[in-house]
């Protein structure tokens, strides 16, 4: 780690954990030991990293939370947005793959649970069963009802109704979630007891981006970075969302980006607090060395990426790619993997190290073998490629002040007028890497079937569409990966279930396909 690293370790919590999640480590128990281990979970909300190679499987947070909770794609947990009507905590999940998340498996093997923070974003509204429903598998549960939010909110404390208001020692969510943890752990867990798992969920940082007030003057002088993508032209290459920004961005914009980046930091730092006191309670009650702990997001965020101002629901790097960390016995200090690592590995991984071994209907596979290489390998090799699917969100009718979209159509049209997501803007994407390539093949499900594909390993920052200059031989393996993809289930997904028809489409043969569409 560089000198600087160090100075600044404590600006991005992601390094925070990297120093303490692969450093304070104990090798002398491991996933195979007698005991089983404890679990802690930390899910931020909407944190992009792009350090290392692990994905969310889709950039949204309801459908992408449901594929933690199940460890399957979204088109297998039939979540297709953040509405009760795309399948958000409604009555056919909570009948369904609720019933099955790793929670569920948990407590089949003996462990006690424990949940504070969001769940999903429909959680607790009335026609999703209010604060009374508490999802199978939880011992102790904290849900927040709805979306993030720091103040002003309710929680389902066990299936009662707990009221917060805008009283920072009282109400600041991240904060409540922390004493909720400490607490449980101090008073509820033993050295010699149950194992546990423990999940927290907290709002950071997602909007509102409201920090707690001792660090809301940190990092002032910082700005948002103006590398990769930032502020370059979406071009004709790419799919119409991202032709309409203005480019380049005017000041008003920059520094209204500059304001998200240093507050999303802000908001970051409770999320540190938080980890820091856990981290030193179990040492204290002499855990740690038998528990896990795992780091990421449900998905990233963009902050001036192609011009886009802000917001997530885009295909590329800076809204699929999340920071993981993971600490725990057995695990090498300060090692790494540059597998492709998915968020759907999370709840197959949790059930392993529980000692219940994989679920076969989860898409998702272990992660076991990547952090205990010593453990036996189950699969000839680890996946060489992966899904990322996504459902345009819209509005019926015009929208308030945007005259030009007075058909609808469009949503999140935020910042004068920009939009951020469209009917139009539903998609699947193939991400494929083998010795010889590194590329993502994205299909637009529109009426041009609109095509993008791009060279990860010579293009990192997907500024360059190059389905015109492909190998039309290489294009269509890819169109074959993808049409697999999205009707596949099981441990890599690997297995393809014939009554699937969902999505599928042979790009060279569909109606309106024409490589000028996309010159």
């Amino acid at each position: 780690m560089s000198v600087a690293m160090k100075v600044h370790v404590r600006l991005f919590f992601t390094f925070v954990c990297l120093i303490w999640l692969c450093h304070r480590v104990s090798t002398q128990n491991s996933i195979d030991s007698g005991k089983p281990p404890n679990i802690v979970f930390i899910l931020t909300d909407d944190q992009d990293s792009m350090l290392g190679g692990v994905f969310a499987t889709t950039p949204i947070c309801c459908p992408s939370r449901g594929s933690i909770l199940t460890g399957n794609y979204a088109h297998n947990t039939h979540i297709v947005n953040n509405s009760l009507s795309g399948n958000c905590s409604s009555k056919a999940w909570q009948s369904g793959p609720e019933k099955h998340s790793f929670a569920t498996y948990l407590k089949e093997q003996g462990y006690k649970t424990f949940f504070a923070g969001k769940y999903l974003n429909q959680y607790g509204k009335s026609e999703a069963g209010g604060v009374e429903h508490v999802p199978p598998g939880w011992d102790e549960w904290h849900g927040l009802v709805g979306n993030s939010v720091y103040y002003n909110y309710v929680l389902s404390a066990n299936g009662k109704k707990e009221s917060h208001g805008d009283n920072y020692e009282k109400d600041y969510l991240t904060d409540v979630i922390h004493k909720k943890a400490v607490k449980y752990l101090r008073e509820k867990v033993r050295p010699h007891g149950n194992p546990f798992f423990m999940m927290l969920s907290t709002p950071a940082c997602h909007q509102p981006f409201t920090p707690a007030p001792q660090y809301a003057k940190n990092f002032s002088n910082l700005q948002a970075p103006r590398n990769g993508s930032f502020d370059k032209p979406g071009g004709k290459g790419k799919h119409w969302l991202l032709r309409q920004p203005p480019n380049p961005m005017d000041n008003t914009t920059l520094a209204l980006i500059d304001d998200f980046f240093r507050n999303r930091w802000r908001t970051l730092l409770s999320v540190d607090d938080m980890v820091e006191d856990v981290i030193n309670v179990l040492e204290k009650l002499a855990l740690l060395e038998n528990t896990y702990v795992f780091f990421t997001s449900d998905h990233g965020y963009h902050l001036g990426q192609f011009s886009l101002p802000f917001d997530k629901r885009q295909l590329y790097d800076f809204d699929i790619r999340v920071p993981m960390m993971v600490r725990g016995p057995g695990i090498k200090p300060a090692s790494h993997s540059d597998e492709l690592v998915l968020t759907i590995d999370l709840a197959p991984t949790f059930v392993d190290i529980a000692g219940g071994g994989a679920p076969s209907e989860m898409d998702g596979m272990s992660l076991t073998t990547l952090l205990v290489p010593s453990k036996k390998v189950t699969l000839p090799h680890w996946r060489g490629e992966f899904l990322v699917e996504y459902d345009g969100e819209y509005q019926t009718g015009p929208i308030p002040g945007c005259p030009q979209y007075i058909d609808g159509g469009v949503s999140h049209c935020k910042f004068e007028c920009i939009c951020n997501d469209a009917m139009n803007n539903t998609y699947s994407c193939a991400r494929y890497k083998d010795m010889d390539h590194h590329l993502m093949y994205c299909l637009f499900h529109d009426s041009q079937n609109f095509v993008e594909v791009y060279d990860l390993a010579a293009d990192p920052d997907q500024l360059n569409n190059i389905v015109a200059t492909i190998d039309k031989k290489l294009l269509a393996m890819l169109n074959d990966r993808l049409i697999q993809l999205l009707i596949c289930a099981g441990p890599s997904c690997k297995i393809v279930h014939p009554q699937y028809n969902h999505r599928m489409f042979n790009v060279q043969e569909a109606p309106g396909f024409s490589l000028g569409d996309h010159l």
